[in-house]
């Protein structure tokens, strides 16, 4: 007979209930604080898919793999990604609280499975915030060089990177990069409210310039330049689809903040979908103006906009461009860190890390420790990696994840049909396969490299979890007591 309150499985397939996690939903002097209204949820979405996506990797995309294509590779991407997003809607309008894919994992799949899924988010999103670091950073240095400001060769790339070596006796970082990390990790910890503001902010900004991208380039568009359309085939879009689907994710992220949101079981489903809609309108576009303003083939991988504005006559828009991309892109930094943050406190608070870890701020009700050991981490990642290595720990956990969330709400759907959703995703279990299929598609194209590195990761994490986890886990404390 089963024990009252205590969800099924033993051992590490032991399952949080989901039914306490869901009433329990008051905020406690220990607690995270729920400030977060739609619209901030949606702009912190936005924020975490509209980036590097928009401002360099349509470029590189339209100008060696689609061509004017490159729209289709978006659209198949986000529809691929819409399928995943649909499954952490209906999880969000489940359960409101912290942890996103660790916490669904947790409760459906088992301890070990939402252990393996957070540890590997916990890497996933910090490297991400790492990158994106790195990549403003660029931005940064080239401004500078525009403006005829050189600084110290010390201070402008990780060990080994372009740009001249360190002086004799002296170490070469990405000071710029780290500063960043350090910056965001500031405003997280000074409570959500305002750090919200911050992020809502910015994303408007970005959103401003890509609407400022749209409008002007319109008038700027030859409809030859649509001729021919496929110059790759239509093989070409689909594999420009598999580099931009990770342009098109973001809102897994923000998801990892449902606890400080203030009605999240209904805002939560809602901020997911309308994020990935607005970004996907926004990302056609964009695309659709910058292969009508110039033939593919001129189009820059790493400047795409900027370039293509200046070379239609318009160098001053290609500047703000240029000055919005570098404080436009600070949003993508914000929304992952945010996760990686969330993630690590939900894990702490089940005891699966150190509970030190969990206790957040007395006043701003946010996990500081936590935030600033993420901040601290993922600033060394960008001061001293080349962004290809800092890349190569990306991507994979979040296929991963994606998987692991889709498979469980058809898992959830079938098990417990009786718990109340605010938000049920469509086709079902169609909808749920295609999120699976295409995520495990996409991973074959990753390199054998990072398949190494995962597995270290995921080795490390299995002894954190034999020697500390599974024996502090919340989880594992109930049922000695029910025993």
């Amino acid at each position: 007979m089963a024990v009252p309150g205590l969800s099924p499985g033993k051992g590490v397939l032991r399952r949080k209930p989901i039914d306490s996690i869901a009433e329990d939903d008051g905020e406690s002097s220990t607690g995270l604080q729920r400030t977060l209204g739609l619209w901030q949820l949606t702009a912190i979405g936005v924020g975490g898919i509209i980036g590097a996506g928009v401002f360099s990797l349509a470029g590189a995309v339209a100008h060696g793999k689609a061509g004017p294509a490159v729209l289709i590779s978006f659209l198949i991407a986000g529809i691929a990604s819409a399928a995943a997003a649909f499954s952490y809607a209906e999880f969000a309008g489940m359960i409101p609280k912290a942890g996103s894919a660790y916490t669904y994992g947790y409760a459906v799949l088992g301890e070990i499975v939402g252990w393996l899924i957070g540890w590997d988010l916990l890497l996933e999103y910090t490297a991400i915030a790492s990158v994106v670091a790195i990549g403003i950073s660029g931005y940064f240095n080239e401004l500078l060089g525009f403006l005829h400001i050189d600084l110290p060769l010390w201070m402008v790339g990780a060990p080994g990177t372009e740009g001249g070596d360190a002086p004799p006796g002296s170490y070469k970082v990405n000071l710029f990069a780290m500063l960043l990390c350090l910056l965001i990790a500031f405003v997280l910890n000074q409570g959500m409210k305002s750090a919200a503001k911050f992020e809502t902010a910015l994303v408007y900004l970005k959103v401003g310039v890509v609407l400022l991208v749209v409008i002007v380039g319109a008038f700027h568009i030859n409809a030859g330049n649509y001729t021919p359309f496929f110059p790759f085939g239509i093989g070409g879009a689909v594999t420009g689809a598999a580099t931009v689907f990770f342009a098109v994710f973001g809102y897994d992220a923000m998801s990892t903040a449902a606890e400080e949101s203030k009605d999240s079981q209904k805002h939560m489903p809602k901020a997911i979908m309308y994020s990935l809609i607005i970004s996907m309108v926004l990302y056609v576009l964009a695309c659709l103006v910058l292969t009508g303003m110039i033939p593919y083939q001129q189009i820059s991988e790493e400047s795409a906009f900027a370039t293509a504005f200046a070379d239609v006559g318009l160098p001053v828009v290609g500047a703000i461009i240029a000055i919005g991309a570098i404080l436009g892109i600070l949003t993508v930094l914000f929304t992952f860190m945010l996760g990686a943050t969330r993630v690590g406190f939900a894990m702490s608070r089940d005891g699966l890390l150190p509970k030190w870890f969990s206790r957040t701020h007395p006043v701003r009700k946010v996990p500081s420790r936590f935030t600033w050991l993420i901040g601290i981490v993922s600033a060394v990642f960008a001061g001293l990696l080349p962004i290809e290595e800092a890349a190569e720990l990306t991507n994979i956990g979040i296929l991963l994840a994606f998987v692991v969330v889709c498979a469980a709400v058809i898992v959830l759907r079938y098990r417990r049909p009786d718990l109340p959703r605010g938000f049920r995703t469509p086709g079902m279990p169609i909808v749920p396969i295609i999120g699976i299929v295409f995520s495990l598609w996409l991973v074959t194209f990753l390199a054998p490299e990072t398949w190494l590195r995962f597995g270290l990761w995921f080795v490390i994490g299995l002894i954190v979890y034999a020697a500390y986890g599974y024996r502090h886990s919340l989880m594992n404390r109930r049922s000695d007591d029910a025993s």
